[in-house]
């Protein structure tokens, strides 16, 4: 039953029943303006359910960790602010997506095309209301973000402009297989944040008889046995739909393509203000942040911030610069945001924020980094023939200890900045048919301290590259098939790391770390805390990795080195 709320500050109206186009109803929540001029409407949609989002909540600071349920720290509280947007001259609509809360129909996973659609159906239906002036945006970070370029691909005529923050690009390689590695994100996302009429969208387009063929398939599947949290899943498509739909589903496909924007980027062709930060954890919204950046048709910003995490909900800082974009794009009023570069930058190590013109810098200098004997890492490549470095790693029902292989540059001279993408070229030979490739960069203090700066994977049996869409600076991986490496035989493999922007301080050395497993709870990097500890489903049986670096097998790391006038700026 529809409610309605009186306030000093604005009018709400809750559980409004919205009707879609096959006839589903959805509940809404309506935050407008005190007054009857007619006024922007700004959309956020995500799974999370609506009630929470509009809580007078001040922006807390990561705080407990999530699995303590006594924590107040609530994550998906991403919707902005309904205050500070109407105290601006904003309504903001807050739906419950289709199968969750009070709307009706089935939840099909994440950013479905039935959501996009829904989407299309609210942006019009929000420009019919005798409050709307029928010019529409959409509002939110992560799922928030996500979902709007999907609703802008549908082509709403009153959908003016969006505000992706912290939206992945390409959910199969940035959101639930990294370099083809099965990641556990989305395990803890259905498991944890979502509830209501879930429903798997494999089992609605399969044959019964299709989906028992991969139940039984499943049930001798070494992988889930080993990380008995999905077997159950794998075996019973009701447990945890969404998951089931990700698990059984190891490569790339129009289950993936649909939910990406990154495959629909031609009809996205409105204005787009892209967000992320810096992450060590990086795959999911850094990488769709520069995607989205890069494909969307229409006028594009990007801003990239500090590493740090996030609080919750969002500082006032987002709902401020909402309100700069909006009121230029929906209002037309010129509060400068065009008149920017189109880029902006923090600059890790040297801390401080720097506008550009294009990614990657026109100015970069590229620069091949071999790896060498004895950890080293250097601009010149390793003459010793053979000698390759070698690490064994045992399985997580076995060990909880990581192994791998490091190396490092010499400390640099005087401050360098590295800022763009980076990749890996590497050699090497295991003595099974797969393994999974994890690679991480870190900026390395005199003391011993780290900074972890981007990461990097690739499973061994999906290494096969796409050379019409490659770079040497970023290897493209079609993710079609399996192709099992030949036990002992030396393979060339293309890593691509998520983006950096890094000044490395005089005496700081670059470090290299190449290992095949992570686990769950440890993450490798200190400022990326519980909300964002993804663990990756990796080898099941020993493996014996070796690393060459020599003439014939030249590994090395390339790096997108900026080059300056007085590099004693940054000291």
């Amino acid at each position: 039953m529809q409610r309605v709320e009186a306030r000093q500050d604005m009018r709400i109206e809750r559980d409004i029943s919205v009707e879609m186009r096959d006839g589903v109803r959805l509940s809404v929540d309506v935050f407008l303006p005190d007054g009857d001029d007619p006024v922007p409407g700004l959309l956020a949609m995500s799974a999370y359910g609506k009630n929470a989002q509009s809580l007078p909540l001040p922006p807390l600071p990561y705080g407990t960790s999530p699995r303590n349920r006594s924590s107040v720290y609530n994550r998906g509280i991403e919707a902005g602010d309904p205050r500070y947007l109407t105290a601006h001259g904003y309504a903001h609509v807050i739906p419950d997506l289709r199968g969750i809360g009070r709307s009706e129909g089935e939840y099909l996973g994440w950013c479905s095309p039935q959501e996009a659609q829904d989407g299309h159906d609210l942006v019009e239906w929000m420009a019919a209301q005798p409050w709307c002036d029928g010019n529409i945006g959409m509002v939110g970070v992560s799922y928030f973000g996500a979902i709007q370029p999907l609703v802008a691909a549908t082509q709403p005529p009153h959908l003016k402009a969006i505000m992706p923050w912290n939206a992945p690009a390409d959910f199969y390689r940035e959101s639930t297989h990294h370099g083809g590695i099965l990641q556990s994100f989305f395990l803890h996302l259905y498991g944890g944040s979502l509830h209501g009429r879930l429903a798997s969208a494999l089992v609605a387009e399969r044959t019964p008889e299709e989906i028992e063929a991969m139940v039984a398939a499943a049930r001798d599947d070494r992988l889930f046995q080993l990380y008995s949290g999905s077997y159950e899943i794998a075996l019973n498509p009701d447990r945890l739909p969404g998951w089931f739909d990700v698990i059984m589903q190891p490569f790339d496909n129009d289950f993936y393509r649909d939910r990406s924007p990154a495959t629909q980027y031609e009809r996205i062709t409105i204005p787009s203000y892209c967000y992320s930060h810096w992450w060590g954890y990086a795959h999911m919204h850094l990488r769709g942040a520069f995607d989205n950046y890069a494909g969307i048709q229409g006028p594009t910003k990007l801003r990239i911030d500090a590493m740090e995490e996030d609080t919750a909900p969002f500082p006032r800082s987002y709902d401020e610069e909402v309100v700069r974009w909006y009121d230029h794009w929906l209002k037309g009023i010129d509060t400068g945001v065009m008149d920017e570069e189109p880029i902006t930058l923090f600059v890790m190590g040297a801390n401080r924020q720097r506008r550009e013109q294009e990614w990657p810098l026109a100015r970069t200098e590229w620069r091949k980094l071999y790896l060498r004997v004895w950890e080293g890492l250097s601009p010149e490549p390793e003459h010793v023939v053979g000698r390759p470095d070698c690490f064994v790693q045992q399985p997580a029902d076995e060990t909880s200890q990581i192994q791998g292989v490091d190396y490092f540059t010499e400390r640099f001279a005087q401050p360098t900045e590295l800022t763009g993408p980076v990749s890996l070229t590497l050699h090497a030979s295991i003595d099974a048919t797969d393994t999974t490739w994890i690679v991480v960069l870190a900026d390395v203090a005199p003391d011993g301290s780290a900074t972890e700066l981007t990461k990097g994977f690739l499973k061994a049996s999906h290494r096969k590259l796409d050379p019409e869409r490659s770079t040497p600076w970023r290897p493209y991986h079609p993710h079609l098939e399996e192709e099992p490496v030949v036990p002992g035989e030396i393979v060339e493999y293309a890593i691509e790391l998520s983006p950096i922007a890094n000044v490395f301080r005089a005496g700081n050395r670059l470090r290299l770390s190449i290992h095949c497993l992570d686990l769950q709870f440890r993450p490798s990097n200190p400022t990326i805390r519980a909300s964002h500890i993804p663990w990756h489903f990796c080898n099941t049986e020993t493996v014996v990795h070796r690393v060459f670096h020599d003439e014939q097998h030249p590994s090395h790391l390339l790096v997108p080195v900026i080059p300056h006038s007085d590099p004693a700026q940054w000291a």
